[in-house]
């Protein structure tokens, strides 16, 4: 692993992970309508800083991808087991999960953030997926 790796993944984690935090701000008040709700400096720079945590965690254990003695299956169990578990201890610390409310809205909090999860995953995986086709087109093509 370079360091222009590191910091390649280390910063597109920090902006991924900026991305999805003001996305789901922007779509908590759309769903209390914007007029009714406000967010406090606190609150914006708890998200920015704990967003950042939460992208290096999902960048930084996607490098399990590079080893190809893993079975991919078990390279996305463990990257959504540290990226997971990095945004839920994120998640309990800042209070964006509401574990004050029962049991009901954190099992909701936690199928959100997984379906997140999965989603922006495939979203790579195809991307790569279509990367590499391109790739190993242009290669064949010589």
């Amino acid at each position: 692993m370079k360091l222009t790796d590191l910091i390649g993944s280390l910063a597109s984690g920090a902006f991924v992970g900026c991305f999805i935090g003001l996305l789901v701000a922007v779509l908590i008040s759309f769903q209390y309508r914007p007029q009714n709700i406000s967010f406090s400096g606190v609150d914006m720079v708890n998200l920015f800083f704990g967003s950042i945590v939460a992208g290096w965690a999902f960048s930084l254990s996607g490098m399990i991808y590079e080893r190809e003695d893993l079975a991919l299956p078990l390279q996305v169990i463990f990257q959504m087991f540290i990226g997971l578990g990095t945004l839920f201890l994120i998640a309990v610390y800042l209070k964006w999960m509401p574990v004050d409310m029962g049991i009901g809205p954190v099992i909701t909090w936690i199928i959100i953030a997984c379906v997140f999860a999965a989603v922006f995953w495939c979203g790579f995986y195809i991307y790569d997926y279509l990367l590499a086709r391109d790739i190993n087109k242009k290669i064949t093509e010589k």
